[in-house]
């Protein structure tokens, strides 16, 4: 999060938050495939037993294991009052780390596959006036959560939707009689985002208890971001699905120190050339991941005492006085006790 007390994953906050010990699991059934888009798919997951899955609120999303040690983040976009599926949309990334690309070409109806409880770090407020939704492609998955949940409440909110054309826009069945009623906007840019929507525009007026929702791809982001400057403190929030395309570049140098164990009571030499995370899984520590790059918040771990040197995207000033993503972050002071 920026140090505007904007607010991007509201971890502070959840109340499920856990001490950053590992997650539950769960095996779940693909009970059906969808072509939301040529390169889109959505997946509905349901419990082994046909019984209910453990609810989650808007904006969620879940750990699923793909193959060969990977874990990909996927947000949860069907109706959070429905307990009987998850379900996750997928786009195929050409140019992506083969997690999208593998999630295609092996799940299918039947599989049974292995996916964390739901965690919320994107949640809608309560008490807004007003929700402006702000998706760029596949970056809509976690407002058609939000959708439902502001329909089901009667709130006041209104949706913009930046996609290439008709043929790339997902979900479009269900946002259909949404969009007929006013509520959802199509903009559709070519690839030209100067075609599309005027984000500057859409955002000059913030309006009196308005809060701003976005989530989308780097240059998407970039520019909800640069337009949203002015809003109050605390009314934008946003969640990234792959990491900053505005991320500054610095070198820092790495400096050797120490973690200390709470559960063990062991302390670790960590080299300037290794992370944490990879210190810990030397030392038989289980640790889940997904980026390794400080934006996703899997690897979020509570620290008791010493002094991080913060490296991610993800957690705004109060956050970072409780938590560290160990997936990047070094230590300040000599030694850094974990949680774990």
């Amino acid at each position: 999060m920026n140090v505007a007390s904007k607010t991007e994953f509201s971890i502070g906050n959840e109340s499920a938050m856990s001490s950053g010990k590992e997650k539950t699991t769960l095996n779940v059934r693909v009970r059906s495939v969808i072509y939301e888009t040529d390169d889109i798919l959505r997946f509905e997951l349901t419990a082994l037993d046909g019984g209910e899955l453990p609810a989650f609120t808007a904006g969620a999303h879940i750990d699923v294991h793909v193959a060969d040690g990977l874990t990909r983040q996927y947000s949860l976009c069907g109706d959070p009052a429905d307990r009987r599926s998850y379900q996750i949309a997928v786009l195929n990334e050409r140019q992506g780390r083969g997690g999208s690309k593998a999630v295609h070409e092996t799940f299918r109806a039947g599989a049974v596959v292995t996916i964390s409880t739901p965690r919320n770090h994107f949640p809608l407020v309560g008490g807004a006036k007003r929700h402006l939704l702000l998706a760029g492609g596949i970056g809509v998955t976690p407002m058609i959560a939000m959708i439902h949940a502001l329909e089901a409440g009667g709130d006041d909110w209104e949706m913009h939707y930046c996609t290439r054309g008709p043929e790339k826009t997902a979900f479009i069945d269900r946002l259909k009689p949404l969009i007929a009623a006013g509520k959802v906007r199509l903009h559709h840019d070519g690839g030209d985002p100067k075609k599309g929507l005027d984000i500057a525009t859409a955002l000059a007026k913030t309006g009196s208890g308005t809060h701003l929702y976005y989530c989308g791809p780097g240059g998407f982001m970039s520019a909800v971001a640069a337009a949203s400057q002015h809003w109050p403190a605390g009314t934008v929030h946003f969640e990234y699905f792959a990491a900053p395309a505005d991320k500054p570049t610095e070198t820092r140098e790495n400096k050797p120190f120490q973690v200390r164990v709470k559960s063990t009571g062991a302390t670790l030499d960590i080299p300037a050339d290794k992370s944490i995370v990879a210190v810990l899984r030397e030392n038989g520590h289980y640790v889940d991941t997904s980026c390794e790059d400080g934006y996703c918040g899997t690897c979020l771990t509570r620290y008791l005492s010493g002094e991080p040197e913060h490296r991610d995207s993800v957690l705004d000033e109060d956050d970072r006085g409780k938590y560290v993503l160990i997936c990047c972050a070094r230590a300040k002071s000599a030694v850094l006790e974990l949680d774990i």
